[in-house]
């Protein structure tokens, strides 16, 4: 089955739909979601991409990450993908979203108005091996150092809310935490 993204002005109001690789190849801005999920001790869970997803294998990047379909909400987007992925579920809290492009040398391009989501869970995943090919806890100082020591193991997205909005995940693991 084909999978559609929602095409989406900056105000994030949808104003269609497309199949994901033809927007991806027309660098068209759609609707997407980044999930970070904490234990108890701060930690980060990281995934490391499958090595044959289309774009960014074996990359380093957050939880879990994809597209809503229409109807769905970022939450329900985030919940859905995170079972998926990751083979948990837990409760998610929105924090901030961002518009960014990344192209990438398969001649795709990622132009997102990506929803950042933050989690608490404690327990092992149940990585997909679909989409996953690894996982590990960081700390999100050790994670923000490795990025700057070793740009080219982490995605796109990923460095971009290290950069930007760190004080988003970090402030709100915090106060999941609390």
């Amino acid at each position: 089955m084909e999978e559609y993204v929602i095409l989406v002005d900056e105000d994030d109001n949808q104003i269609g739909l497309m199949p994901k690789m033809m927007a991806h190849e027309k660098a068209l801005l759609h609707r997407a979601f980044s999930v970070f999920i904490f234990n108890d001790n701060n930690e980060l869970m990281l995934q490391q991409r499958a090595m044959h997803k289309y774009h960014s294998p074996g990359l380093w990047t957050n939880t879990c990450c994809s597209h809503q379909r229409e109807g769905e909400s970022n939450i329900e987007a985030g919940q859905r993908r995170l079972k998926e992925e990751m083979g948990f579920e837990t409760e998610l809290k929105e924090t901030t979203s961002f518009i960014y492009t990344a192209p990438f040398e398969n001649g795709l391009t990622e132009h997102e108005l990506d929803h950042v989501m933050v989690g608490v869970y404690n327990d092992e995943p149940l990585i997909n091996t679909d989409e996953v090919a690894d996982w590990k806890w960081m700390q999100l100082e050790a994670v923000k150092t490795d990025i700057e020591k070793n740009p080219n193991l982490y995605t796109a997205w990923f460095k971009i809310i290290f950069e930007k909005f760190y004080e988003h995940i970090n402030i709100s693991s915090d106060a999941s935490n609390s």
